[in-house]
C-alpha cells in the first residue's frame, strides 16, 4: 500500500518545510520537495494543503483501566480516543486490576492490546514491597520500564518515593527506567488532618492544591532525587506540578545523556487553582493543580529543557465517581483526546512554538526511552503521522467527546486547531471524524541499553 501526502507543512526536528512525504507500507519511505511518481502505479494521494504533518505524540502516561476497571475506559475506547487526538503510541501504567506485579498478568495486558488498540503501545511493569525480583526480570527490549503510579507500596499506603530504604535497593539493582509518582505522604496527610478539622467531609475543592501541597511535592523529589544521583539510576520523574520541583532538574546536557529526567502534564499546563471554583471535582488530579505561578513555572520550565516532555496523565472515572465529597470524588481525569489540540492552543497564544510542542510530545519521548524508529518523521522510520489543521475552530461537547467515561474537563472550550488524520504505522486510523480499524497497533520496541 502507497500513500502519498502533498504539500504539507512538516514540523519536524525544529524546522518548517513544505514537502511531500510517501509511505510505502508501515513505514516513510522519502521525504522530499516534490516526489514525482509513475501514474501506472497505485497509490492513494492526499492533498496537504493548508495542513500541517506531525510526527504522532507519544504519551507516556496513561491510565486506560483494562482489565478490571472497564466500566470506566477500555483499551479500545481509549486508544481511539487517542489517536484521535493525535497521538499513536502510548504507555499504560499497572493499577489495573489484578494490578500487573508479574510478567504473566503484563502479558496478558500485551495480548489483549494487540487485538484492540488503535495506537502503539507499552505497558509498565508495576513495583510493590513484595514483586521487586519479579520486576527486575523485565525485558528493556519490550517493556517501557516500572512504575509505582497508581499503586501502593504495601497492603495500608504510600508510593515509593516515602520508602528511601527500598529506593536505595531498588535503585542499586535496576537496569531500566524507574519511573515514579513523587510526593510526601506525611505532609499530605497532615495537610489533610489540618482541613478536615475546618471544614469536615467538605472539604471546599480549592484546598486541593493546599493538601497536596507544593512543599509535599518539593520534598518527596529532593529525596528521591538524591538517591538517584548516588546510583546513577535511570530516573523519570512523573507529573511535576511545581515551579520549584521543574527548578532541580538538570538542563545542561542533551537529553539523550541524561540519567535523570522529569514531564509536565497538559492539565498542569492549562489550569491553575482559579479553576477549581468553576470545575471543582472535575480537575482534581494528583499531584495537585497548583498556583499560577507554577503553571507559568512549568511552562518556562520546559522551554528552557528542565522538563524533558509533555504528557496526559490520562485517568478517566464516571462521573458518578468524580461526584460527591471532597474525600469521595476521585483524583484524575480523561485527555489523551485533547491533549494536543490544547498544546497548539498555547502556540496560537505565543507561549510555545510548534517546534517545541514537537520536540516535547513526539521527538523527547522517542529520545527518553531510547524507542525505536518512531517519534521523527524521518525516512525509514514508522509512518505515525498527524495532520493538523491550525485553522479549524470547533468547540468540545457531548456529541464529540470520545472517551468511554463520557467527560472532559475541556468542556466547552473551543480550540483553535483539529486533528485532520492520524496515521500509525502507515494506516490511516482516523479522518475527519470516522474511524478504521483495520489494522491494529503494535507493540513498542526499545533499546536494550537503557
Amino acid at each position: 500500500m502507497k500513500t502519498i501526502i502533498r504539500n504539507i507543512q512538516l514540523v519536524n526536528e525544529g524546522t518548517i518545510v513544505t514537502s511531500d512525504i510517501l509511505i510505502i507500507g508501515e513505514r516513510i519511505e522519502k521525504i522530499a520537495s516534490t516526489i514525482d511518481l509513475d501514474s501506472k502505479e497505485k497509490y492513494t494521494e492526499i492533498d496537504g494543503t493548508g495542513l500541517f504533518a506531525l510526527p504522532g505524540a507519544i504519551d507516556d502516561q496513561v491510565h486506560f483501566r483494562d482489565p478490571g476497571l472497564t466500566h470506566k475506559a477500555t483499551i479500545s475506547s481509549e486508544s481511539m480516543a487517542a489517536v484521535a487526538g493525535g497521538i499513536t503510541s502510548y504507555m499504560d501504567m499497572p493499577n489495573t486490576i489484578p494490578n500487573v506485579l508479574t510478567l504473566d498478568l503484563l502479558e496478558e495486558k500485551y495480548s489483549k492490546a494487540q487485538n484492540t488498540s488503535a495506537a502503539n503501545y507499552s505497558f509498565y511493569m508495576g513495583i510493590n514491597q513484595l514483586n521487586l525480583e519479579e520486576a527486575l526480570k523485565v525485558d528493556n527490549e519490550t517493556v517501557c520500564g516500572i512504575t509505582d503510579d497508581g499503586l501502593y507500596f504495601n497492603a495500608n499506603d504510600g508510593i515509593l518515593a516515602n520508602y528511601p530504604d527500598f529506593l536505595e535497593t531498588l535503585f542499586a539493582r535496576s537496569s531500566t527506567i524507574i519511573a515514579l509518582h513523587s510526593e510526601d505522604d506525611k505532609i499530605i496527610k497532615a495537610n489533610t488532618d489540618k482541613y478536615k478539622a475546618i471544614y469536615g467531609e467538605n472539604i471546599p475543592f480549592q484546598f486541593h492544591s493546599k493538601i497536596r501541597s507544593e512543599e509535599a511535592c518539593l520534598e518527596a523529589t529532593k529525596r528521591v532525587l538524591n538517591i538517584a544521583k548516588k546510583h546513577n539510576n535511570r530516573l523519570h520523574i512523573y507529573h511535576v506540578s511545581t515551579a520549584s520541583e521543574a527548578n532541580l532538574f538538570d538542563n545542561s546536557i542533551p537529553l539523550a545523556q541524561k540519567r535523570i529526567t522529569a514531564e509536565a502534564c497538559v492539565h498542569h499546563l492549562w489550569f491553575n487553582e482559579n479553576d477549581y471554583h468553576e470545575l471543582g471535582a472535575l480537575i482534581k488530579w494528583n499531584p495537585s493543580i497548583k498556583t499560577k505561578e507554577d503553571q507559568e513555572g512549568l511552562l518556562k520550565a520546559l522551554l528552557e529543557d528542565r522538563l524533558d516532555i509533555i504528557a496526559t496523565d490520562h485517568a478517566p472515572h464516571t462521573l458518578e465517581e468524580k461526584s460527591g465529597t471532597y474525600f469521595n470524588a476521585h483524583s484524575g481525569g480523561p485527555l489523551v483526546q485533547h491533549a494536543l489540540p490544547a498544546m497548539l492552543e498555547l502556540y496560537h497564544q505565543g507561549k510555545i512554538s510548534l517546534e517545541k510542542i514537537v520536540e516535547k510530545m513526539c521527538h523527547n519521548p522517542a529520545i527518553m526511552y531510547k524507542m525505536k524508529d518512531r517519534g521523527f518523521i524521518r525516512e525509514g522510520y514508522f509512518a505515525d503521522i498527524v495532520l493538523v489543521n491550525l485553522a479549524s475552530k470547533w468547540e468540545v461537547n457531548d456529541s464529540n467527546i470520545l472517551y468511554k467515561c463520557g467527560w472532559s474537563p475541556f468542556n466547552k472550550t473551543v480550540f483553535s486547531s483539529k486533528i485532520d488524520s492520524t496515521f500509525v504505522n502507515g494506516h490511516r486510523v482516523y479522518n475527519q471524524g470516522s474511524f478504521d480499524l483495520a489494522q491494529f497497533g503494535k507493540r513498542l520496541q526499545f533499546d536494550k541499553e537503557r
